[in-house]
């Protein structure tokens, strides 16, 4: 059973044409227990010439990856509605479908479309929900991630994050030479798009709170360097180029400060930077090495790594500095963490008998439970909304972003036809 639901789900992924993507998904592991739903094909009668996105198919691909969702292969289907009148609910239940999705697209304008969409509720006959959402060609598979953020929200009480954004390093040869892109994509890995390419490395790219703005670290004229740049007119402005370290740049909630981690007085040590005047104020203070800080969702604390106890170890000071607490105590290794959205847990690096693995640590309770299963893992990115954790990973020898959910039950990997991807940063919910 759980091998044909993973068939499935990669069924749903393989329809949508591959030629767009930047990232390709495979599912590596199904979650039992994911819910049956039938996304019928979106009627297009009246377009002419067919819509250059597969609305339906990229809704279905978006349920089925999210591991909550089993989508029904549309082959099995009885009918095909796309009209209310047209639903025979007993044929859906004799299917063992609990939700229905129908919908069409209709020509409202030169390159611009409107997507209707009704979510139906099979086994009690009536309708949850249904949109009229407006859209330029261009943006159709936008809308799709839309839609799909409003079924799934509706299906299981929690905000969507389909409609959002990844960014990630992908580093290989062009050309005879070594290339380093720091790119962005959809959260599905299509509509890839690059940022910023250089011969030398770059890293650690952090999403302002806005979605508007990337800080990431340099290494351009071989010296490392942070820079803030504005993801629509891609103008930047370097903030940080001291002598040292300059390196792990957090935004705060309110997006006026970064967390970094700089050596200018001769020691790793955390700083906060406030952009509009570039003000720095020193946040640790000793001979350890203190490193990757977090800002909590709240702004009231900072989250970092340091070797201040004998090994690496995440600890917890308030966002203004003073004294910090040792929050992990599994393994010999524990670092790179990043904040769930509701500010109760923890993604973290986990090193123990030679291997590095995704773990969350619940802050409340202590609970701490390792999700990955490889090698060397690292970068955790928490989901806007919670549900999944994005990180790197190998396969194959080769860099590669992987997910799993945040309980460990489902996971997916992203892979690019060639060189390595690294580095990944999930984007907030980006209001328009």
């Amino acid at each position: 059973m759980m091998k044909l639901k993973k068939l499935l789900l990669l069924g749903w992924l393989m329809l949508v044409p591959a030629a767009q993507a930047g990232l390709t998904i495979e599912i590596t592991q199904g979650m039992e227990g994911a819910l049956p739903i039938a996304v019928v094909p979106f009627d297009t009668g009246n377009t002419g010439a067919p819509p250059p996105q597969d609305v339906s198919g990229i809704i279905a691909a978006d349920l089925a990856r999210s591991g909550r969702f089993a989508p029904m292969d549309e082959r099995d289907m009885l009918s095909r509605p796309s009209e209310p009148a047209q639903v025979r609910f007993q044929d859906w239940r004799t299917l063992g479908v609990d939700n229905l999705v129908i919908g069409k697209v209709e020509s409202a304008g030169p390159a611009r479309y409107r997507i209707q969409f009704r979510l139906f509720d099979v086994y009690r006959g009536r309708q949850i929900t249904g949109h009229s959402i407006p859209a330029p060609a261009r943006q159709l598979r936008q809308a799709a991630h839309r839609i799909a953020d409003i079924i799934y929200e509706k299906l299981t009480g929690e905000p969507g994050a389909f409609a959002t954004h990844i960014a990630y390093v992908e580093a290989g040869k062009r050309g005879g030479h070594q290339e380093y892109r720091l790119e962005l994509a959809d959260s599905d890995g299509f509509n890839a798009r690059n940022l910023l390419k250089s011969s030398e490395p770059l890293m650690s790219p952090a999403w302002a709170p806005d979605g508007q703005r990337i800080a990431y670290v340099s290494f351009e004229g071989r010296r490392a360097s942070i820079f803030v740049q504005d993801i629509r007119s891609g103008q930047r402005r370097k903030v940080a180029g001291f002598e040292g370290i300059n390196g792990a740049p957090a935004w705060s909630p309110d997006g006026k400060y970064l967390a970094l981690t700089l050596s200018r007085d001769g020691n790793p040590e955390i700083y906060s930077l406030r952009l509009a005047d570039g003000r720095l104020v020193r946040l640790t203070h000793g001979p350890s090495i203190d490193t990757e800080p977090v800002w909590s969702p709240d702004g009231r604390s900072i989250v970092f790594t340091s070797d201040r106890g004998g090994s690496p170890q995440l600890y917890m000071m308030p966002a203004g500095g003073g004294p910090a607490r040792r929050l992990t105590f599994e393994g010999n290794y524990n670092a790179s963490a990043d904040f769930s959205p509701d500010g109760r847990s923890l993604a973290l690096v986990n090193g123990a008998d030679g291997r590095y693995r995704i773990a969350t640590l619940e802050l409340g309770s202590g609970l701490f439970r390792v999700l990955s299963d490889g090698v060397l893992d690292e970068s955790p990115s928490y989901a806007p909304n919670g549900s999944m954790i994005l990180y790197a990973t190998e396969a194959g020898h080769r860099g590669v972003l992987a997910a799993v959910s945040a309980d460990g039950r489902f996971r997916q990997r992203f892979s690019v036809q060639r060189g390595d991807v690294r580095e990944p940063a999930w984007s907030p919910v980006i209001r328009r």
